[in-house]
């Protein structure tokens, strides 16, 4: 009997991933690839279409069934389009689907990696065993899975989520082309434009940055320096989280408000390091967030760590597998409850 097998491609606006894998979430091949954005969509498109070829070749005693692509909204999951995501600049209206099934000539799939991420923390991570749950990106972007009386929610054009869009304050880093929104203070683009907003400002009133002023190119800071800075005592550094986490706790009690979920699980920046912004999220949604609300909701970091994207992507290939339980293993099982 030939094994089959199904293709999962995680578009990222730092790092893309292809991996191969069966109905049960057993990972067969992967690989992981920077995002070259400044090369534009069809060079990595190409370089996504050659690898997962590679491994189509890799796999020949297998049968291919589907392919399931995870990317960053706006999209239209029905069509196959990407539309213009903030964090791929330069993908407008691109028909990502057809390049696969036109190599592959299997059915294709796309959803949002917000929904995508949602689905796989839901069935098999942090969200596991809950029917009311918000998956947040916290990447190169921010968006919002939503798990909704046991069901995933997107809306009524595949637009509910993009909770990066929302703006929190007048002024502020950009995120998703809105200054001040949730995505310029609690992503790992919007933090590294915080920080430079913070030295600036620090600069011009003759103060001390700490690490800071033995860092080149300021403009360049990465997120990654900010949180080894600030883990490692550095005050500018702490400062900068400091903002971005209460700036989270705003943007989570709005969800909380309005959602009343039992758990919101956060990924990537937040999950790495969740003491970074804990304390003061936690401040903040005990005062913003209505109290019965707030009291039944966990907060999080998401569980299925560097796999997250795979087992993602995986979901959108196999959809008619969602609802099935699979144990995998849990990387991170550290869980920050709000009450």
């Amino acid at each position: 009997m030939t094994n089959k097998f199904y293709l999962g491609i995680d578009i990222g606006g730092s790092k893309c991933v292809v991996v191969a894998g069966t109905e049960t979430m057993e990972i067969l091949e992967q690989v992981r690839i920077p995002t070259e954005t400044k090369q534009g969509p069809e060079y990595m498109i190409n370089i996504l279409l050659d690898h997962a070829s590679k491994i189509f070749d890799k796999l020949k005693t297998h049968t291919l069934v589907s392919i399931g692509i995870s990317c960053g909204g706006p999209l239209n999951s029905e069509t196959g389009l990407i539309m213009s995501p903030p964090n791929l600049p330069g993908w407008d209206n691109i028909q990502i689907t057809q390049f696969f099934t036109k190599r592959f000539g299997v059915p294709v799939f796309l959803h949002n990696d917000a929904n995508a991420c949602a689905l796989a923390e839901w069935r098999f991570g942090a969200g596991k065993g809950t029917q009311n749950m918000i998956f947040l990106t916290f990447g190169t972007g921010l968006g919002a899975g939503m798990i909704l009386n046991g069901k995933l929610y997107t809306g009524t054009n595949n637009m509910a989520g993009e909770i990066g869009h929302i703006r929190l304050a007048e002024d502020g880093p950009s995120g998703y082309g809105k200054q001040g929104s949730f995505e310029g203070f609690c992503s790992g683009g919007g933090i590294a434009r915080l920080a430079q907003l913070v030295i600036s400002q620090k600069m011009s009133n003759g103060e001390d940055v700490g690490f800071l002023n033995n860092v080149k190119d300021k403009k360049k800071i990465t997120t990654e320096q900010l949180s080894n800075a600030a883990n490692a005592g550095d005050k500018t550094a702490l400062e900068i989280f400091k903002i971005s986490g209460k700036y989270l706790g705003i943007g989570i009690s709005i969800l909380i408000d309005i959602l009343n979920p039992e758990r919101i699980v956060i990924g990537s920046v937040f999950a790495r390091n969740p003491h970074l912004f804990e304390a003061i999220c936690k401040e903040v949604i005990e005062k913003e967030a209505l109290k019965p609300a707030s009291e039944v909701c966990e907060i999080v970091p998401a569980a299925l760590g560097d796999q997250l994207g795979d087992y993602a992507s995986l979901c959108v290939a196999i959809p008619e597998n969602i609802n099935q339980d699979f144990n995998l293993p849990i990387v991170n099982q550290n869980v920050s409850k709000k009450n």
